[in-house]
């Protein structure tokens, strides 16, 4: 099975988290947004994922090689792909067009999900939906009496369904896929200067291409501070159900009280401090004298005399001061 994984947008509504790193490297309970996503995938296909290919902007070398690092941590091969020019979804996912060949699911790497089915590989494809309250801001699929999806309608202004697509797919051909991809661009089938994803699906189904929605139990967004802090908290969660947050041997904890669910990095120390529940926090950092809840903290933080609830801090931050609830990017500093 291979992945395709669409990323090249900078995430502009979760600055300043992205004005050092890209979204998808955000990272959500000590692990970034992008290598979660691929362990879910990797959990519902029920085998050895072979390759993630991953379509980026111009982020540098040392984001890709970052990149091809998760895939090696999934056993996989990976592989990098640009997309230089803001040109839609359908554009994207053509950047990796020589990945397009077998059985591959594509997932856009803006959320997170959890589901309980395994892919059959007889089906011809599988759209994973969540049913929400309000659909009008979303694409949504509709259904025939058979539970086939026979149409795909984008921020529907009256209701036609509330099963919005979440933006992870799967192709038993992929080969198939790429042809009605390239027929858009060939043919220059464009909305709004984009080239959009569920044209190609309408024209596979169409031709008899048959996809049924693949339901998730959760469906976790990254797209802005107060949705990613919620989200930090869901993972925490889950990985306290599964018993994978076990503090690093190196952890320094002094006079210290920790509550459960918590992921501590390599190489903190805590200090005369109140953690948790909900808290991550990343290598290298310090806490003292401070009480911290329901926030994600990244790398190299030092964090004195604060008290910190529903809070996102970046990468090599430092504060020092009273009660707050902030969204600080990579290398702030805050005294009071």
């Amino acid at each position: 099975m291979k992945v395709i994984v669409p990323m090249a947008g900078r995430g502009s509504r979760l600055r300043p988290h992205t004005l050092t790193v890209p979204k998808p490297l955000v990272p959500v309970g000590g692990k970034p947004i992008v290598h979660r996503l691929v362990e879910d995938i990797a959990e519902i296909c029920g085998e050895k994922l072979e390759e993630i290919a991953f379509v980026i902007g111009d982020f540098g070398k040392e984001v890709e090689e970052e990149l091809l690092s998760v895939a090696r941590s999934l056993g996989a091969k990976g592989s990098i792909h640009h997309q230089l020019e803001p040109l839609g979804t359908a554009h994207a996912v053509l950047c990796a067009k020589e990945k397009l060949d077998g059985p591959v699911v594509v997932a856009f790497a803006d959320t997170l999900f959890k589901a309980d089915f395994k892919i059959d590989p007889n089906d011809d494809g599988i759209l994973w939906v969540k049913q929400i309250e309000d659909p009008s801001a979303f694409g949504v699929i509709k259904l025939d009496e058979q539970g086939a999806i026979i149409d795909y309608v984008e921020k529907p202004k009256e209701f036609v369904s509330d099963l919005a697509m979440i933006g992870i797919y799967y192709f038993k051909d992929g080969a198939r896929l790429r042809k009605e991809l390239e027929y858009l661009i060939d043919h220059d089938v464009i909305k709004g200067g984009e080239y959009q994803l569920p044209d190609a699906l309408r024209r596979m189904t169409e031709s008899g291409y048959q996809f049924k929605p693949g339901k998730v139990m959760e469906w976790l967004d990254c797209g802005n501070k107060e949705v990613t802090v919620y989200t930090n908290q869901r993972v925490l969660d889950y990985d306290q159900e599964k018993g994978r947050l076990v503090p690093p041997n190196d952890l320094i904890s002094k006079n210290s009280i920790i509550i459960p669910p918590v992921y501590i990095g390599e190489k903190v120390t805590i200090e005369n401090s109140i953690i948790g529940p909900h808290v991550s926090i990343g290598a290298g950092s310090t806490i003292k004298n401070s009480t911290i809840v329901n926030t994600n903290i990244q790398m190299k933080s030092s964090i004195v005399y604060t008290h910190l609830k529903g809070a996102m801090i970046g990468s090599n931050t430092q504060i020092q001061g009273s009660p707050m609830d902030v969204s600080l990017g990579d290398y702030s500093e805050i005294k009071l």
